[in-house]
């Protein structure tokens, strides 16, 4: 097993150097990344292939998420590069005032310190991840699943040489925990002496055994089951268009639709409608018997589809009678991730808006728009469920605290 300890305690120590370092020098890290990244090309597509042809027992949805070509690693390094555009928030003074005494005190943006993240499957996250860390003054801590081990290992050792070449920081600001195993995370999770803050990025097993396991503060970062509202008002054709673009444009993502909840008075004409949408996608549509007297389509299934985030072409209906029912039953079922309604009512849409307890909610728009990149952060670390610190996507800001700074000419206190 790596020294996982020794991997942390570098990465604290670096941590400190960092904090100092001015925007400027972090993006010329982050270009040279890029560079590095660009140039090593086939060396990734070689390991990827390893990681692909090791995932026979994957869904199809499972392995594209794990696949990397051409246009994924162009994609990898565009977003590193975008990354370095952004403004750093680190040093932001969000706050100023002095008090009676003559103190003055600010409230300034500091990075975190070292952040551990734990994630699944997608080879792109090591490079999105280290990426924002770097940007936003923070060390990081990567550790990814099996499935894409040969893919996560290449990748962190070409940012780490990359760091290396560039000549500003030691490597070990972003570090590689080259350990699937089960103890190998539990080792990480024992690390709160060195990590700060710990964000598992997977399904809700992974959210499940972070949150069980880790000694340090955790931004719960997972869970998927997020619905759409069809409400009675609805533009019927932009309804299915959401729902079908929600459903089927990337299954296995977070943000993907996986329950359609539909009001009874439009049920007659919109189940068909959108069912034969997401039939000729390739999508399984399962629901209860209420649903499924209005379409053929329509299969039986269990109450706990109602709670599972499918991560693949299948999606879940039930029917509603109005949406304080849609409201309730999303806050029921759903993870507090993103979910929506369709409607050309406003009052219906501000009832669902404040009544939803969602990390993101939205009005005729598709889920899938919970990304940091949509939202104008650059590549985001994951979407927090949790309501501590920071929800919703994660970008740069949202990788800080503040801090207070007091400034005297030697005031005591009295």
């Amino acid at each position: 097993m790596a020294d996982i300890g020794k991997i942390c305690m570098l990465a604290k120590k670096a941590s400190y150097d960092l904090a100092t370092l001015d925007s400027g020098k972090k993006n010329e890290i982050l270009n040279a990344v890029a560079d590095e990244i660009e140039a090593s090309k086939e060396r990734i597509l070689e390991e990827n292939a390893k990681d692909i042809a090791a995932a026979s027992g994957l869904s199809e949805a499972m392995k594209d998420r794990l696949r990397l070509n051409d246009a994924r690693i162009a994609a990898i390094c565009e977003g590193v590069r975008d990354v370095a555009k952004l403004d750093d928030p680190v040093g932001e003074v969000t706050e100023t005032w002095t008090r009676p005494n003559g103190l003055k005190i600010s409230k300034v943006r500091v990075p975190l310190g070292v952040i551990g993240v734990i994630y699944e499957s997608r080879p792109n996250v090591t490079a999105d991840v280290a990426a924002l860390c770097i940007k936003s003054g923070n060390c990081v801590v990567l550790r990814g699943g099996k499935e894409a081990i040969n893919s996560n290992r290449i990748l962190a050792d070409i940012i780490g040489k990359a760091i290396e070449k560039s000549g500003v920081i030691s490597r070990d600001i972003v570090a590689f925990v080259d350990d699937v195993t089960r103890d190998g995370s539990l080792a990480m999770l024992k690390q709160s002496k060195y990590i700060d803050v710990v964000i598992p990025r997977g399904g809700d097993g992974l959210k499940k055994f972070v949150l069980e396991n880790a000694l340090m503060p955790v931004i719960a970062s997972a869970g998927g089951n997020c619905h759409l509202y069809v409400e009675k008002t609805a533009d019927l054709a932009m309804a299915a268009e959401v729902v079908v673009n929600a459903k089927v444009s990337r299954p296995s993502t977070c943000n993907a639709l996986e329950q359609l909840l539909c009001d009874v008075e439009i049920a007659n004409d919109f189940l068909p409608l959108v069912c034969e949408k997401l039939k000729s996608n390739g999508c399984v549509v399962n629901g209860s018997k209420e649903a499924r007297a209005y379409c053929d389509y329509i299969q039986p299934c269990d109450e706990d589809e109602y709670y599972k985030e499918h991560g693949d072409k299948v999606l879940t209906v039930y029917i509603v009678d109005g949406v304080v029912e849609a409201a309730e039953r999303v806050n029921t079922h759903g993870t507090g991730h993103s979910d929506g309604i369709l409607t050309n009512d406003e009052k219906a849409a501000d009832y669902f808006v404040a009544k939803v307890d969602s990390a993101c909610v939205y009005v005729n728009a598709s889920t899938r728009f919970t990304d940091g990149f949509e939202f104008g952060f650059g590549a985001e670390i994951g979407i927090s469920t949790q309501k501590l610190h920071a929800r919703g996507p994660l970008g740069l800001k949202q990788l800080t605290i503040e801090k207070y700074v007091v400034r005297g000419n030697g005031q005591v206190r009295k």
